[in-house]
């Protein structure tokens, strides 16, 4: 999903310092007194027309609390976009944030965090009381500090003055092992059709698990959620079949702008982790590069960062050569995992007409519009082939991939022929009609597999959705909703607000569907 419209929709939030003050009060959950005082930190990023504001609440008193609610004001017209780990909502000038079921209970001594970005003109004036259930809070407000949080649409970091760096492959070597026991399909491409290990076709409905694309690169840890058991058999519960992991280019090859704690090798065990025990679930996993490296700034740039902090119109060659030659060798045997090779390329905003689909295809050169030296589609399912992997590999179009009008014509070439079209669908795009579906889509859907990586709507509900899925089930296109996280789907389509799957009213529309099919 593109960091302006959607995915966390682009955050960054201040590393929070200072010191928290006491207050003492009445809880909610029945403490006494003064058996609970809270203190509240309060940072921001702030980019002149927006911001992200950070909160950290700190249980100061004697009494474990649950159920939380942050109340406070502002005295300028901030407007709430988006919020994460919290329920945020805004009436007039007043904020609130009521707790998730993953961090309501609140010990002594133990703090909580949330944050959410805000639009605004004029001043920025930050707010200086906060309460908690009702519980006077004094807060304190650092200063601004490099961004740590959900992704970011506004730049955050200047671009360098030299070059950057390239980085050989990581050492992650081959599996020494066979995969493990999976009961998920190994797929592999038969004509216009995705099959299993028989011959069968197999059509896959499932989620994308946003996350792992902006946590890492943002020191914030590595999963947005729970990614243990219990979350995946909530997932499963949709009768799902298949997730899609992004992935941040800069914490898989361990590049030097991200923490140790999150890259690398202890990213990159976490990820395969996680697609282990989507397997062992029956889950199909595609696991695709979201977040690259590369100075952009022209039209339609979502941040001028070198660094993989957001979606840039095309990968860097060196370090996306890397990256894949180290995600096939880590995933190859395993057919269970698709390779989805870039989330949403848009070389189209730089390199106009025909030369955007060479520049799509063939990298380098062929992008004039573009600075850095661009990784080609050819250029990456060669890096994947060179190593032996015969996963399936999707390769998603133009225009943040919803064109496909010349996917068939450009399309890179593959010796396995395990090749497939990446397509995604929200209500906003250009291509979001019937009759642009039958005629850009249906035709490639006629020749490869085509995978609709991501649909949503951004008015939290699924009359879009409703209409898409019924065309994709007639011409026998799986798809994927973005996406399983809690945020606010009146700001970006998110399908769950507790991660035990309760549905939005957006989320409704597809696990209604999903069991329908089943």
């Amino acid at each position: 999903m593109r960091t302006r419209t959607r995915t966390v929709l682009a955050a960054v939030a201040a590393t929070v310092a200072g010191t928290v003050l006491p207050a003492v009060g009445p809880w909610a959950g029945g403490a006494a007194a003064a058996d609970f005082g809270c203190g509240v930190k309060y940072a921001t990023n702030d980019w002149g027309s927006g911001f992200t504001a950070d909160v950290t609440i700190t249980n100061t008193g004697t009494a474990s609390a649950s159920n939380w609610t942050l109340t406070y004001s502002y005295s300028g017209n901030q407007q709430l976009q988006q919020g994460w780990n919290g329920t945020w909502t805004q009436s007039g000038n007043v904020v609130t944030v009521k707790s998730m079921s993953y961090n309501g209970t609140l010990a002594p001594g133990a703090s909580v965090n949330a944050g959410a970005n805000f639009g605004y003109s004029g001043s920025n004036k930050a707010p200086t009381s906060f309460t908690v259930n009702g519980v006077a809070c004094n807060g304190s407000q650092p200063p601004t500090s490099p961004p740590t949080t959900p992704p970011t649409t506004p730049p955050t970091t200047p671009p360098p003055t030299t070059p950057p760096p390239t980085t050989p492959p990581p050492t992650t070597p081959p599996p020494t092992s066979p995969p493990p026991t999976t009961s998920a399909p190994q797929l592999k491409v038969s004509g216009n059709t995705l099959v299993d290990a028989s011959g069968k076709a197999v059509t896959l409905h499932g989620v994308n698990r946003s996350g792992t694309e902006f946590m890492c690169v943002q020191g914030r840890g590595l999963f947005d959620g729970p990614s243990d058991a219990a979350s995946v058999a909530a997932i499963k519960s949709w009768h799902a079949n298949i997730v899609r992991v992004p992935l941040n280019e800069d914490c898989w090859n361990s590049l030097p702008n991200v923490g140790s704690a999150y890259s690398g090798a202890t990213y990159r065990t976490a990820v395969k982790n996680y697609v282990d025990l989507l397997h062992q679930n029956g889950i199909v996993a595609i696991v695709e590069m979201h977040w690259s490296h590369g100075v952009y700034s022209g039209n339609s740039s979502a941040c001028t960062d070198v660094n993989a902090t957001c979606q840039k119109p095309m990968p860097d060659a060196d370090n996306a050569t890397a990256f894949w030659t180290s995600v096939a060798q880590t995933f190859k045997g395993d057919r269970s995992t698709v390779f989805d090779l870039f989330n949403e390329p848009y070389p189209d905003r730089a390199v106009s007409g025909t030369q955007a689909w060479l520049c799509w295809r063939d990298g380098g050169s062929a992008c004039p519009g573009l600075s850095y030296t661009v990784a080609g589609m050819q250029s990456m399912v060669n890096a994947v082939r060179g190593t032996g992997a015969d996963n399936v590999i999707l390769v998603g179009g133009l225009a943040y991939a919803n064109d496909l009008t010349s996917w068939l014509t450009y399309k890179p070439t593959d010796p396995l022929n395990n090749l497939g079209a990446s397509w995604h669908s929200y209500n906003f795009n250009t291509c979001a009609s019937s009759s642009c579906w039958d005629s850009q889509i249906a035709p490639v859907a006629a020749k490869v597999p085509v995978v609709a990586g991501e649909i949503g709507e951004n008015d939290c509900a699924h009359g879009y959705v409703d209409t898409l899925m019924k065309w994709l089930d007639q011409h026998g296109v799986s798809y994927l909703g973005w996406t399983w996280n809690t945020w606010d789907c009146s700001s970006g389509p998110s399908l769950i607000s507790s991660y035990d799957g309760t549905p939005t009213a957006f989320g409704v529309g597809l696990r209604d569907h999903f069991a329908a099919l089943s």
